[in-house]
């Protein structure tokens, strides 16, 4: 091992928690250390999550879209996808985006090791660049970001028939009868994309529903579409065992919608989840606590077990969403400046981008029933609405939940195109602590989308224009 090091602050892991902590520190003076297995940071998140699976979901939303133009007069009958134009496509994007936080790393002055590193001890890391010797660094503080990594199952095989989300998202080909395991966002919505690819998909789920826990009047709008792309959707059953043959993957299942007999598919997919990347970092080497579902104890600051070391993102704890991480980066570096900050949000948006698109925040209806609270339920379907009429896209609603005493906005969900643009309004009614007088007191452009809000919030309070209900 090399010479000894030092850095004022140093964060492991570049991805969107990660990156976003080391520039807030390096514009607020400090000497930064960033350290990724990367060339450039962008972690999971743009290398091989979030940014490369919206790439691939616009390409077959526009397909699916042309498809459906021949009914208002487009014909396109030739569109098809090629998928060694799309893979560039999409690596063409995260070159560019990549290669964008690289420069930025360097006008800002950060040292960046494109490397790994493992705690030594409380103060102290050991660094692996991929082109050098180890070394040690030793720091006054450390932000670890180093995010998540796919979950598997007991019954997985190591076959290159079987792949994690991140081999799916390389389309190297299209598989003719594709499994997805997993009835959460990242099956459904890569199931789209092979399905408008040409496989036929199947899905399997352990508990009752695909995405378990969403509110069922959002999910019902994809599931009905879901059900005429897919070529089975089988909830309340688990895989039980996998077998490599010559001409595919044989698999057994079990569970109260599970086939008569063992089912062959030419590839199976991964898509249970992912779980914190807590793993080759040592952290009880630094006396860094750990919960029971393996994430980085926390505070409200993100302030770890060890004064001195702090943790953001997906290895911070539930929500493991990238926008979730991105906001606890200025909340760490703040507190290690000394300031009074700490991660309290109102409300964490969820999207699936799926086609329709599901988006919500705050507040939802199931997880009132299960607290018990009482809530006042208005919704606004988007059949009522004229510019949903106009794309050719009535498959949508907006709801709205509200506080029965004071009107005020606890919840706000979207089924329907571009759910994930629209959500932002609900996170706006959230954090500024908004009624429903209010939202229906705004003036929003007219035709849009977004002015479905405004209807549900009339609704809310009684005066909907475009949709009536009989009052009981």
């Amino acid at each position: 091992m090399s010479d000894r090091k030092t850095a004022e602050l140093v964060v492991i892991g570049a991805g969107p928690a990660g990156y976003p902590a080391a520039f807030r520190a390096a514009d607020m003076g400090m000497q930064v250390t960033l350290i990724d297995p990367e060339v450039n940071p962008g972690g999971v998140c743009l290398y091989r999550g979030c940014i490369p699976s919206k790439v691939l979901l616009h390409v077959v939303k526009l397909k699916e879209e042309l498809a459906l133009a021949a009914d208002w007069g487009l014909h396109a009958d030739n569109a098809r996808v090629e998928p060694g134009e799309l893979r560039a496509w999409k690596d063409k994007v995260i070159k560019q985006l990549t290669g964008g936080l690289g420069r930025i790393v360097k006008q800002r002055g950060i040292t960046y090791v494109q490397g790994l590193a493992r705690f030594s001890d409380e103060r102290t890391l050991t660094v692996v660049p991929a082109d050098g010797d180890e070394y040690a660094l030793s720091f006054d503080h450390a932000i670890v970001a180093t995010g998540s990594a796919p979950a598997s199952i007991p019954s997985a095989i190591q076959s290159p028939r079987v792949m994690t989300s991140r081999q799916a998202l390389d389309i190297d080909d299209v598989p003719d009868r594709l499994l997805v395991i997993g009835g959460g966002y990242i099956g459904l919505e890569l199931g789209q994309v092979y399905a408008s690819l040409g496989s036929r998909v199947n899905v399997v789920e352990m508990l009752p529903e695909i995405l378990p826990g969403g509110d069922r009047d959002l999910v019902k709008f994809l599931e009905r579409r879901l059900k005429k792309q897919f070529e089975s959707i089988r909830v309340s059953t688990k895989v039980t065992g996998m077998k490599e043959q010559k001409n595919g993957i044989n698999v057994q299942m079990e569970g109260d919608n599970a086939p008569g007999k063992d089912q062959l598919f030419d590839k199976v997919m991964l898509a249970v989840g992912r779980k914190p990347w807590t793993e080759s970092i040592d952290l009880g080497k630094a006396n860094i606590e750990v919960t029971e579902k393996g994430f980085v104890d926390v505070d409200e600051q993100r302030r770890t077990s060890n004064r001195h070391v702090f943790a953001i993102g997906d290895v911070a704890g539930e929500p493991m969403l990238a926008h979730k991480g991105t906001h606890e980066a200025p909340v760490a570096v703040e507190a290690i400046a000394g300031k009074n900050s700490a991660f309290e949000p109102r409300a964490i948006p969820f999207v699936v981008f799926s086609d329709p698109e599901l988006a919500w925040c705050g507040l939802t209806e199931p997880d009132a029933k299960k607290e018990g609270r009482a809530v006042d339920v208005s919704s606004f379907p988007w059949k009522a609405s004229g510019r949903a009429l106009t794309l050719g896209r009535t498959d949508g609603v907006t709801k709205l939940l509200t506080d029965p005493e004071t009107q005020q906005v606890l919840g706000v969900g979207f089924a329907g195109r571009d759910a994930g643009e629209l959500i932002g309004q609900g996170i706006s009614a959230l954090e500024m602590g908004a009624n429903a007088e209010d939202l229906a007191l705004m003036v929003q452009t007219h035709p849009t989308l977004s002015e479905t809000l405004m209807e549900a919030a009339e609704a809310a309070v009684g005066q909907s224009t475009h949709y009536f209900k009989k009052k009981h």
